[in-house]
């Protein structure tokens, strides 16, 4: 049986997508996790999935209007790739239990979202401070730097399945302040799709996947970010941006205060270290 709820869910993130290139794991994964109780890893592992279907149709959207920046998602993927497959691997090996698991994803998550909200606010002023000495920096000193910034989304996507979207475009917007905003938009989305495809693809591998949650969530979400894809120019970013980052960070301090309820040794490792 088809919920609505998560085809409007998957609706309103898709399109959040297509519009700024932000939002897709930073809203999807806490919502499963939160509002429908999914377990974290198999949130996670969905949603990458999910992110990998519905960011190929907004890449083919912003491809056919000629807005990515190959150059940046080939540099970026030469990092996130590797980065993500090692993680993979690294997570296998350590043979988490479902608890261990669930906190891991939980706390990356807390601070990946943190990450991308602090990202969202502080944007305008990194670009004031930052953006005219970047216009100075070499080539090859920008790709470098690019590639290192794909290693670290590899390993944040990789375990929360957020990152790429709000943190990718705040380094972008840094790293080629000649590029419009659409066009680093597009190039961040072009980028996420071999990523959450590849973590998503690691994460099947262990189970962690709900074949028909992300059918469902497919429904809204391929609209959603074809129609955001189109609206991407006739959006108030800047006002958008902010309601985004104000929900993230609510969105954080509901899965930091869940977790801390559900994981007492949490509690217990802070009260003695506390009293130390």
């Amino acid at each position: 049986m088809i919920d609505p709820l998560y085809v409007v869910s998957g609706f309103g993130v898709g399109l959040l997508v297509g519009m700024t290139g932000m939002g897709g794991g930073s809203l999807m994964t806490p919502l499963l996790i939160l509002l429908f109780g999914i377990h974290p890893p198999t949130a996670v592992g969905t949603d990458l999935l999910d992110a990998a279907a519905t960011k190929t149709g907004g890449s083919v959207a912003h491809g056919w209007a000629g807005s990515i920046h190959w150059p940046a998602v080939f540099r970026l993927a030469g990092g996130s790739i590797p980065a993500s497959i090692l993680t993979l691997v690294v997570l296998w090996q350590l043979d988490l239990s479902g608890e261990s698991s669930r906190s891991l994803v939980n706390l990356v998550l807390c601070f990946a979202l943190l990450l991308s909200a602090a990202s969202l606010i502080f944007r305008n002023a990194i670009m004031q401070r930052y953006r005219s000495r970047l216009q100075q920096v070499d080539p090859h000193t920008t790709a470098r730097v690019t590639v290192l910034v794909g290693v670290v989304l590899g390993v944040l996507v990789s375990i929360s399945s957020v990152g790429a979207g709000a943190v990718g475009v705040t380094v972008l917007l840094l790293l080629y302040p000649l590029l419009p905003m659409a066009r680093i938009v597009a190039s961040d989305i072009a980028h996420a799709v071999p990523l959450t495809l590849v973590a998503g693809i690691g994460h099947w591998a262990t189970g962690a996947i709900d074949w028909h949650l992300m059918g469902v969530l497919l429904m809204g979400s391929l609209p959603g970010i074809l129609l955001g894809s189109y609206c991407a120019h006739r959006v108030p970013e800047t006002e958008l941006r902010l309601v985004l980052a104000a929900t993230l960070i609510v969105v954080a301090g509901n899965l930091a205060s869940h977790e801390l309820n559900s994981s007492p040794w949490i509690v217990t490792a802070i009260t003695r270290s506390t009293a130390h």
